[in-house]
């Protein structure tokens, strides 16, 4: 069966340049975007049955634009003072420049990794004397948490928001050749929008093991897996599909 359509279950990147829109115009395929879990933040009075003092911190553990979000949200709505010597540990750079939306980027303390945790947790054990805060969602990874303890770094994990299906309502009656996935979080969204999806002719593909166990375990037909050997990248592995399924006959 030709592939000509495929919905990627995320939001669409910014700008012209990306990887999607070039498999789009080399393979002739049109490729939708829709995100299929939202981010909500948590309430103060949920935040309060934590029990945690944001103030008793002297470094945030930033691993996305949300957690910096929330963060400064939850802070606002706690009434806490951000101090300007709190220290920031960043994933990346473009996340630690995001941080201008709330801070003055020049005179604040502000470190980054190169997108890894491991270069994350280089940077955070040149300060392992830090009480760390680690805002994050109510689904999340371990890693940093794990190396943190592996380290014997001190530090409190905070759920300040969290992650939950988006409406998906207005997709029941469209059809495409592929949906790709990239968490086990968009396969509960689609299943909580449509009990009774049946897959039929439609291709799943997905990225990561848990995401292809939760297509398993949701008993649908997982038919394109990155990453593999011979597709590290979601891009690849669509392109080698499509490639060889427009080619049958």
């Amino acid at each position: 069966m030709k592939v000509k359509t495929i919905l990627v279950t995320q939001p669409q990147p910014e700008g012209d340049k990306s990887p999607y829109f070039d498999l789009a115009q080399k393979c002739n395929v049109k490729i939708d975007f829709r995100p299929f879990i939202q981010i909500e933040g948590i309430s103060g009075p949920e935040f309060r049955k934590e029990k945690i003092n944001i103030g008793d911190h002297t470094a945030v553990i930033i691993t996305s634009r949300s957690s910096i979000d929330h963060y400064f949200r939850m802070c606002k709505e706690m009434r806490v003072k951000v101090p300007e010597d709190m220290k920031y540990f960043c994933i990346s750079e473009s996340t630690a420049f995001y941080l201008q939306k709330y801070v003055q980027y020049r005179k604040r303390k502000i470190f980054h990794g190169k997108q890894t945790v491991n270069a994350l947790m280089d940077v955070i054990k040149k300060h392992r004397y830090e009480n760390f805060i680690l805002p994050c969602s109510d689904i999340h990874k371990e890693e940093i948490a794990d190396k943190l303890e592996q380290q014997k770094i001190k530090y409190t994990k905070a759920v300040m928001y969290k992650t939950v299906a988006a409406n998906l309502k207005d997709l029941e009656k469209v059809n495409y050749d592929v949906v790709v996935f990239f968490s086990p979080s968009g396969i509960k969204s689609l299943l909580k929008n449509f009990p009774d999806f049946k897959q039929n002719k439609t291709r799943i593909a997905c990225f990561g093991i848990t995401t292809a166990d939760a297509v398993k375990e949701a008993g649908l037909k997982l038919d394109i897996h990155a990453p593999n050997p011979k597709a590290p990248s979601m891009t690849m592995a669509l392109e080698q599909y499509i490639i060889a399924a427009n080619k049958a006959k």
